[in-house]
Parts: structure tokens; sequence; C-alpha cells
């Protein structure tokens, strides 16, 4: 994801925001004993994941899911998949993995999520087809989407199926900018009980909100090939801990990094971190993780 990328990567503060009070008032709201946890990649392909699969390996996806639990499936964004392929998927997947598919851009960037009934539709019938392992859908609106188009966006939320999760991207600092303009934003969300999605990148700070509107998180974590993405995967672990004791009750989590091998080296450590510090059993991908830096 070239979203926020920079060039000097030390000059800019890695450090997590505080979270906005209303998290921890979302979050006291449930009772959850232990989250679940997803943690993943946003593509599978061996074009780009070099270095990822053994030597031999020619299903992709099957040996993926035998690494990480869940994808991000950008793939939908380009196009609707035909439900036979996703049918392929579902079977070559193993049994506990999640796919967390992406709306395509038709309805988000082409049509502004206006108009789009029938792309809608043609798209939840595709993904309906992942059954079970069908995770939470996500919908990234780029930056000239700012609060001019909060109807259009209420309208959409409102109208989106209540049985199917969903968590929003909101790339236009004017979202943020205005405390009056973020609360309503957020009201809107934690209503309908849609998730808002955290995009952590160097270049694009303003968008760190902290804010959660339902009882779990979507993070897109981008790395920027330098030493602090060590830091900041830690200071994640550290947040996430947080609301882990405030009681959200699912963290999915997906790392971006143009260095494939750092790419599983940063999941594989905040994978280990979870396991020792909250007791868990989450598979660690690939046998080594040492760092490039």
């Amino acid at each position: 994801m070239k979203f926020g990328k920079v060039e000097n990567p030390e000059m800019y503060p890695h450090e997590l925001p505080e979270d906005h009070t209303d998290t921890k008032i979302v979050l006291a709201s449930n009772h959850s004993q232990l989250p679940k946890v997803f943690i993943g990649c946003p593509r599978w392909a061996k074009a780009e994941l070099k270095g990822f699969y053994p030597k031999g390996v020619k299903d992709e996806l099957s040996y993926y899911s035998s690494q990480f639990n869940a994808i991000e499936l950008n793939a939908f964004y380009y196009r609707i998949f035909p439900p036979s392929i996703v049918d392929g998927w579902y079977d070559r997947s193993s049994p506990d993995f999640m796919f967390f598919p992406k709306v395509p851009q038709l309805i988000s960037q082409f049509r502004r999520l206006k108009n789009c009934d029938d792309a809608l539709n043609d798209f939840f019938v595709s993904i309906s087809h992942f059954k079970e392992k069908l995770g939470t859908v996500f919908l990234q609106m780029n930056d000239n989407y700012g609060p001019h188009n909060f109807q259009d966006l209420l309208t959409f939320v409102n109208n989106w199926p209540k049985d199917l999760h969903l968590s929003v991207e909101l790339r236009n600092s004017g979202w943020y900018s205005d405390s009056y303009v973020a609360d309503d934003l957020c009201a809107m969300l934690q209503e309908n009980r849609v998730a808002h999605t955290i995009t952590d990148t160097l270049g694009r700070r303003d968008l760190m909100h902290m804010r959660l509107t339902n009882s779990s998180c979507f993070v897109r974590f981008t790395g920027a090939n330098h030493s602090s993405d060590v830091t900041r995967i830690d200071d994640w672990f550290d947040r996430l801990t947080l609301w882990k004791d405030q009681g959200i009750n699912q963290i999915n989590f997906f790392v971006h990094q143009t260095i494939e091998k750092d790419l599983q080296m940063l999941s594989a450590r905040l994978i280990n971190k979870i396991n020792e510090g909250w007791g868990y059993n989450l598979n660690v991908p690939g046998s080594s993780q040492t760092s490039l830096f």
C-alpha cells in the first residue's frame, strides 16, 4: 500500500496517539472474555510474496491459510468474482481461515455509493459463498470523499445488511479535523454497529483517529521499511492489550509491507507477543523471524 508512504521515515513521528475518550466507553459496553484475533496480509500471490513460499508449493492459498488465519482481500476492489471462484477459495483454505473482502471500486469510487444496488447485489451474492469464512467487509473512500458526502455515506450505511459486518475507512482529513463532523460520523457508525478502520501509515498521521465505534477493530498497518516498524508493532501490541482488557471482542489486523520478508517478520512478531502475553496459540508464520533492519 503506497498510501502515506514517506521517503525519510526517521523524520516522522511513529508513536500511537492516545485513544479518543469514546473508545473506552464503546468497549465497556461489551463483555467479551477473550477476543477473536485475525492477522494477515493483503495478498497471497507468490509473485507478490516472494520468499514466503517453500519450494514446490503449488497451491498458494492452501499454504498461506496454513500460516495465517486471515486475508485482507483487496482483489475484490478490482472486480466482483464469480461465485465459482469463491467456492474454490473456500474449499482450498484452512477450516478456520477468514476472508475480509474489500468493497469494489465500482461501488466506492466510480459510483461513490450511489445508484449501485445492482453492483452491490452481485457483490453480496459472490461473497456469500465464503459462508462461515466471511469476515468483516471493508469500505475504503478516497481523499476526495469528504464531509460534504455525509448524507450519501449515511444512506449507504443505513441500508447495509445488519447481519454483514462492515468497517469504513475515510481518507479525507476533513472527517477528523472538525470535531463536530467527527462526532456526527462516529455517532452514525456506532448506531449502525459499523467498525471504524484505522490506517497506520507514517505519512498520514492525521487519520489516526483511535476512535472505535463498535466492539471490534480493523487495523491496516503500513510498514515504512525502517527499524521504527518494529517499535510500531510493539506499540500496537500494547494498545491491543489495553483494548482486550477494556472488552474488545474481535481484532482484525493486516500488515502491509513492500519488503515481503519483513511483512512476515512483523506479523510473526505481533503474533508471538499475543501468544506469549495473552496465552493464545495462534500459528506463527514461517520458521524464522529475523529482521532485515
